[in-house]
């Protein structure tokens, strides 16, 4: 079994208003050295092992369905598996 975290944000030439919204309330606190502030979606996924490779599989989920590859990215990583 495979474990994955995938992490989706929004492309840099796109702008993010909640981030935007965000790095406001964080300055308003008084953090003005905070320049930035991205906001994105998370995932975990638990991937069975099969014949199809586990790079494959979440590559097209996450082109298919997690990001809209117009405007965000992602990536992902494979934290941990379980021989079976």
């Amino acid at each position: 079994m495979y474990f994955v975290k995938v992490f989706v944000t929004y492309k840099e030439s796109v702008l993010d208003p909640q981030g935007e919204a965000v790095k406001g309330a964080v300055h308003r606190l008084g953090f003005n050295e905070i320049e930035e502030i991205r906001i994105g979606k998370y995932f975990e996924i638990k991937v069975a092992k099969s014949d199809r490779p586990v790079e494959e599989a979440i590559e097209e989920i996450c082109d298919k369905l997690l990001a809209n590859v117009n405007m965000e990215t992602y990536r992902y990583e494979i934290v941990a598996t379980e021989e079976v």
